[in-house]
């Protein structure tokens, strides 16, 4: 199983959960309205006057076979989009209930 991690722009919306679905993910968990600056380059989402707009973050345990669609759906969403923000980092994990 690994756990994927995935910050976006607000403004993907639903898209980023349809990424999944579409890849027969169900579970996931969503937290809304987090700040961020990515590392190389693109605006910060503060949420403020300045910074504007908002990030959300997306993390789905999935079996291990389905990460590399998955990762190929959201490079190729980011890739139509740049100047919006995405990321998604893959982590082992080593059990669970």
């Amino acid at each position: 199983m690994k756990a994927i991690f995935i910050s976006y722009n607000q403004a993907y919306g639903e898209e980023i959960v349809e990424v999944l679905e579409d890849n027969g993910q169900r579970g996931f968990t969503r937290w809304d309205d987090i700040q961020g600056r990515g590392g190389v380059a693109g605006e910060p989402h503060f949420g403020n006057h300045a910074w504007p707009t908002m990030n959300v973050a997306v993390m789905a345990v999935v079996p291990d076979e389905k990460v590399s669609a998955i990762l190929a759906d959201l490079k190729a969403k980011d890739e139509s989009a740049p100047d919006l923000g995405l990321r998604a980092f893959v982590w082992n994990i080593e059990s669970a209930i």
